[in-house]
């Protein structure tokens, strides 16, 4: 969790990625409830990140947490064109 940019932008969810072969078992919502509790802790008023068009798993696992879709933008990663996703989530 990068909070260096929080009072601003919030706190920026960086690099949550989980082995294809732990998938099922509650390992991702078990370590977003964690950082969503980290965030709270610390004052932070909203939390995002960016992934990928196409991460279903993933967009599911955020939107259950809370987060919306709030931006998205065509990119260059990795040489593909991706379709780069911020989710946010702002707490009350």
């Amino acid at each position: 969790i990068d909070g260096i940019c929080a009072e601003k932008e919030g706190a920026h969810l960086r690099w949550f990625i989980i082995s294809d072969v732990l998938r099922g078992r509650g390992i991702g919502n078990r370590l977003i409830k964690e950082a969503l509790n980290f965030c709270r802790n610390k004052g932070y008023r909203r939390v995002y990140l960016w992934t990928f068009e196409g991460l279903n798993a993933a967009k599911h696992l955020y939107e259950k947490s809370g987060f919306e879709l709030v931006e998205q933008n065509k990119g260059i990663q990795w040489g593909t064109e991706v379709n780069e996703q911020r989710f946010e989530l702002r707490f009350e």
